[in-house]
């Protein structure tokens, strides 16, 4: 059995409540919206390090989905830069729920995505790996 983080790891990157909208026919969370709120949260994490503040995602190298997320739980993102080439980075994106009845929190996904630093025409450019993360 493989062994999952007890707190997250990383910076906070969103932070939203699951609804009733965002189910799949089962009544659980639809996944696909999972993948979408970790993908923007990454995305939040990778803008820092593009000078013209662009990026693109262009993999995601893998994914795992634990656990259900149920209708109102609140559903947090987790990131961090795990890997830097010229123009692209690695972000590990952890995400968590937490349960306000039963006042438990726990890790539903886990993946790592790949994003490209681009210009205003969609080229890539060199990322800077210098970045003061208090301008956040």
């Amino acid at each position: 059995m493989k062994k999952y983080p007890v707190n997250p790891t990383g910076d906070l990157v969103i932070k939203t409540l699951a609804m009733p909208g965002n189910t799949n026919s089962n009544g659980d969370i639809f996944g696909g919206w999972v993948l979408s709120q970790m993908d923007l949260g990454g995305g939040i994490i990778a803008k820092t390090y593009s000078p013209s503040g662009r990026v693109v995602t262009v993999a995601i190298e893998s994914m795992s989905f634990i656990n259900p997320i149920s209708v109102g739980e609140s559903v947090s993102c987790y990131a961090k830069v795990i890997e830097f080439g010229r123009s692209s980075m690695k972000i590990q994106i952890e995400t968590w729920v937490y349960n306000y009845l039963a006042r438990t929190q726990k890790i539903v996904t886990n993946g790592v995505f790949t994003y490209v630093a681009v210009d205003e025409h969609g080229k890539p450019i060199l990322i800077n790996k210098l970045v003061n993360h208090a301008t956040r």
